[in-house]
């Protein structure tokens, strides 16, 4: 039989029809009666239980073979303690993701005491569910209500630790916009320095996420509870906007505080995203982004997530992978000052 050009791409083309048909059912067959763990890197209860849970529940049906997703909570320092279980001891076979805390992604970059064992360009992003903004608040009848006088009088603002944004926003803020408050660190999490400041033990929380916010305290806002100070973002969130919070950029003074700012809050691109370990293998890394990719444009979960109160703006896998590649090439001395800027 003579073989001519025709016939070797018509058989081509065959080949790669035939694969294309076959890749969901291999899929199906890999995942087929699995457990995919998630690992939360935050306590339960928090903004990143919220959606991890949330994502957990829709996940599975749309990965081929709807493995049973199993929601696991590893807090510790700042979801540091998960990023370096799922870079070292997690499966590599694409049956364990973690949802962390994205100071636990900058942290290697920011902290130069950071746990080598994770490295945040070595890992896979699977994609994040949202992209947000931290903001400054405080509980009507505070003698803080308006970020002026934050930065005006002392006052004493919640915090966690080392790669919590509560941690670390409360310091750059002090640092580059000049608040005058003190960081109380130790918290386990939002909800807790909620408690403290319906007690008065606080004043107020910096690096709240807007979205966990009206999750975890939505009488604070139906009852008209609370002070929103300050808005922490890249972009100004329009919702924000129009209540009349004023973005961070307007209280620095300097190019080069607006230079450190950028750095320590381009975190909040990928705000609530999911990584898979080094060496998954790429047919899984696809699966699980696709799949990712199509729970977020999911009816049923983004009717669940309204009724949560929580924002989904969704980047795939490898947008997030981009975005943390260029953050580890930002030149070296504005890194050193923004290390600075989010500590004590």
């Amino acid at each position: 039989m003579t073989c001519t050009p025709t016939t070797v791409l018509t058989g081509l083309a065959a080949a790669i029809l035939t694969a294309t048909l076959a890749s969901p059912a291999v899929a199906a067959d890999y995942y087929a009666g699995k457990t995919v763990d998630l690992l939360v890197g935050a306590p339960p209860g928090g903004g990143y239980d919220i959606y991890a849970r949330l994502v957990g529940r829709h996940l599975g049906r749309h990965i081929p073979g709807n493995p049973t997703i199993v929601v696991k909570n590893m807090p510790g320092a700042g979801s540091a303690k998960a990023a370096q279980f799922i870079s070292t001891m997690a499966p590599k076979d694409g049956t364990a993701i973690a949802g962390l805390m994205p100071g636990a992604i900058i942290g290697p970059l920011l902290d130069d005491r950071a746990d080598a064992q994770f490295d945040p360009t070595k890992v896979h992003f699977v994609g994040t569910a949202n992209s947000g903004t931290r903001i400054c608040v405080t509980l009507k009848g505070s003698k803080l209500t308006t970020f002026e006088d934050a930065l005006a009088q002392k006052a004493k603002f919640g915090g966690a630790s080392t790669n919590d944004s509560t941690y670390e926003y409360g310091y750059l803020l002090k640092h580059a916009a000049g608040a005058r408050y003190d960081v109380v660190p130790g918290y386990r999490g939002t909800p807790d320095m909620a408690l403290a400041v319906e007690r008065g033990e606080l004043d107020g929380v910096c690096g709240w996420d807007w979205s966990s916010f009206k999750a975890q305290k939505p009488d604070w806002l139906r009852d008209n509870k609370a002070n929103v100070l300050l808005q922490v973002s890249l972009d100004p969130h329009p919702e924000l906007t129009r209540m009349g919070v004023p973005t961070v950029f307007q209280y620095l003074k300097s190019e080069e505080q607006r230079k450190v700012v950028e750095l320590v809050i381009s975190q909040t691109v990928f705000l609530r995203s999911y990584i898979a370990p080094p060496a998954t293998p790429p047919e899984q890394i696809n699966i699980l982004r696709t799949a990712f990719d199509a729970a977020m444009a999911d009816k049923e979960l983004l009717e669940e997530a309204e009724k949560l109160r929580v924002d989904i703006a969704p980047l795939s896998g490898a947008k997030v992978q981009e975005v943390v590649q260029k953050l580890y090439a930002s030149p070296k001395d504005i890194v050193e000052r923004a290390r600075q800027a989010i500590r004590p």
